[in-house]
This record gives C-alpha cells, structure tokens and sequence, in this order.
C-alpha cells in the first residue's frame, strides 16, 4: 500500500474516532475499505439452512456465519438461515428443509442456497426465485429440475433421529458449486459496515420471543448479554449459553438486529407459517451497548434488506457477525 494511501485512510478513521459516536455514518470510500478488509466483497456468500430443535444442539459452525437470521418455523420452532462470506466453516448443521419464507432472506443475499429439501410448491417456489440452489435432496414431484447436489454427511452420533444428523461444509460446497458451474464472484454481504470503535452504551441485556398466537414453546426464547470488554453480545437461548458444538464456545456476535414483521400460521395442514420479508417495519439494533428503534426495508425479493436509524440515515453496522431476529411487534425488549 503507498504511504499516501495510509495516510488517507488513517485520517478517515482518525477522523470517525473523534466524533466518538457509535451512530456515525463512515464515508463510502472507507465503509467499502472495512468491506474489504473483512473479506465481504466480491464474493458470493453460501446460505445454508440449520435447525435449531433440541436434537440439533449444539449446531455446528455458526459463529463463523457472517450473517444469521432466525425465524420462527412450524410449531414455534425456529431455524437459521446462516450466511458465509468472510468465513469458511469446516461443519455447519444438521442441516435441514426450507420454507419459502427462508429461501425470500436467501435471495437478498444473492447466494449458493444450501438446503435438505422441502415440499413440492417450496421446490417450485425456490426455483422460481433464480438462485444457485443447492439442495440435498432432489424434487421428484416433478414441479421443479432441482437436484440433489448438496455435498453432505451424517454424524450419527448426534441423535438417534436421522433427520438431526446431516452435515456439511462451506468448502464442500464451493467445491461442488464450481464443479457444476456456478459462478462465485458476487456481491458479498450487501450491509454497511463501520470500524469497532467509539463509545460504548449500558444496555446489558437484549431479549426476544419467538412465540405467536399459535406457537409458544419453551427453550427458544433469546438473550444476548452485551459484554462492554469485548463490544460483543452473548448468546443464550431457553436461558442457557448457545455454545459451538466443535468448540464449546459461547456464541458472540458483533451486531444484534431484530425486525419486526408479520408472522402468521399455521396456514396450511402441514402446520406451515408465513412471513412477510419484504416492504417496511419496525426494527431495533443493537450496537455498541446501545440500543436504537429504526426501520427495516425491502423491496423486491432480488434486492437485500436494508436498515435505518429513526432520522433516516442507513445503519452502520460493527465490522464482524450480525444475528438477525424477525419477530412479531411486542416481542422484544432490553435493559
């Protein structure tokens, strides 16, 4: 790097710093050097979809995700949508089955989707959705072409249930994307970052229900507990640490986004739910220790979610992971 460039982009960080503001809104130039820095350009990210039932934790490779969101599923169960860029994870699962509404936060990311199946019109939705699937399973109700091409393996060791036991990697999957043809160039993760510097807040303590009218199960509420040493959040669901199972470490995220939506279901007799991914909403971020209420948008499905301050200036996000939770009004609160 030239000793001219240096200069320039330490000035702008200098600069960022003495603002002292968690909220600053870094200039483009030096949001797209952070973007680069982290590894998030010009790459196009592996989406894979992982349970989060009793049987399948602790889940695998997660905390290597760029980018989680976590949505409600049949009978209040909810699963993740875990997005690599930055990261290779060498185990990620059990993976499972998706919804359509998993496959809508997929799209935003313009991804190789990874997943184990679905119903038929899900196969025929997700198709129709253009993305570079890849599922383990292959449709043979006929309304689709998609193929089993998901490189996975099972670890019985985890549950005596098959269905908990399937794996994979995001290098297998690269591996197999570019064996078949997939192009993996992209546009990486499409948030707006900041450095992790600047003041820090007080609130202690993030807090999040999945319940519906129709579902409310014990063991998926959430916590993140912020720890100021680190400007990271902590993890815990059903009131106990949400740990890698490889690692044992304790899930810590950089930034904690919660949207809020539309969340309706059961819809159909296999206990099916619906959420609304697109339009505008409510949101909360979570960042630094603070805490700010701001708003959501997105408009078709081919474009990515983008977030909001309540002055309308976009969000920048701490240069790391980012846990996404949709939720329906009223489920979230912090202390």
């Amino acid at each position: 790097m030239k000793k001219s460039t240096l200069i320039i982009i330490i000035a702008a960080l200098v600069a960022v710093l003495l603002v002292s503001s968690a909220l600053v809104i870094i200039p483009g130039g030096v949001k797209d050097i952070i973007r680069q820095q982290a590894g998030m350009a010009n790459v196009r990210p592996i989406a894979i979809m992982v349970e989060n039932s009793f049987a399948a934790r602790p889940q695998s490779g997660l905390y290597l995700a760029d980018v989680v969101f976590e949505v409600v599923d049949e009978y209040g169960i909810t699963r993740f949508v875990a997005v690599y860029a930055s990261n290779d994870a060498g185990i990620v699962g059990p993976v499972r089955s998706s919804r359509m509404y998993y496959a809508d936060i997929a799209k935003s990311f313009d991804p190789v989707y990874g997943f184990f199946g679905t119903y038929p019109q899900c196969y025929a939705y997700i198709q129709s959705l253009g993305m570079y699937t890849m599922s383990a399973m292959t449709d043979g109700s006929g309304l689709s072409n998609i193929v089993g091409l998901l490189p996975y393996w099972r670890d019985p060791s985890r549950s005596k249930a098959i269905e908990h036991t399937a794996l994979t990697s995001t290098v297998k999957i690269k591996q197999k994307a570019e064996a078949v043809g997939y192009p993996m160039g992209g546009g990486g993760i499409p948030f707006n970052y900041k450095s992790d510097e600047g003041s820090r807040g007080d609130v202690n303590n993030v807090y999040i229900d999945f319940g519906t009218p129709a579902y409310s199960p014990k063991g998926f509420n959430v916590n993140f507990k912020y720890d100021k040493a680190s400007n990271s959040y902590l993890r815990y669901q059903g009131g106990k640490a949400h740990v890698d199972r490889e690692t044992g470490g304790i899930i810590s995220v950089k930034n904690v986004v919660v949207l809020i939506t539309d969340v309706d279901g059961p819809i159909d007799k296999y206990k099916h739910m619906a959420v609304r991914t697109t339009g505008r909403g409510q949101a909360f971020y979570f960042i630094d220790g603070t805490a700010v209420e701001g708003t959501w948008e997105r408009g078709e499905l081919a474009e990515p979610f983008r977030f909001f301050y309540g002055n309308g200036d976009e969000v920048a996000l701490n240069s790391g992971n980012t846990w996404v939770s949709m939720v329906m009004p009223g489920k979230v609160g912090w202390e």
